[in-house]
């Protein structure tokens, strides 16, 4: 089975989230990862390590033999982001520091079981780690 993908923006998070955890039995993994969102002018993304990321994530995970779901979630332009408000860097389940950030998240506990951040999410055999953990 390909990879299942859903985007989500910080408003349209809560139930897209509801549906990720309730989906993610049907997985034989589940993640999440939080990114930049793109320029409207240039269709990329302003944050450099989201752009370095991306493609190797993806890789990796659409590599995965098993069963794969993953939750995009954008968490706006630049200044939304470097808000210390943000609703990610206050939220006690997320606690985001940084973009990307890419969660493994265990549907049998309902958490996260395990993270890259930013500074090594697009290290591949930190991600091939984070496959193996799940």
């Amino acid at each position: 089975m390909p990879m299942k993908v859903v985007d989500s923006t910080v408003s349209s998070f809560g139930g897209m989230f509801e549906k990720f955890r309730s989906d993610a039995p049907n997985y034989k993994a589940s993640f999440i990862l939080f990114l930049a969102d793109k320029d409207p002018s240039t269709s990329l993304s302003w944050c450099p390590d989201c752009v370095r990321a991306e493609p190797v994530i993806y890789k990796k995970l659409e590599a995965s033999p098993e069963d794969v779901t993953l939750l995009r979630a954008y968490v706006g332009d630049r200044p939304t982001w470097r808000n210390p408000q943000h609703p990610w860097r206050l939220d006690s389940t997320f606690k985001l520091t940084g973009v990307p950030t890419l969660l493994l998240w265990d549907s049998n506990n309902q958490a996260i079981k395990a993270r890259l951040e930013d500074h090594e999410a697009h290290l591949e055999h930190k991600i091939d780690a984070l496959l193996s953990s799940k």
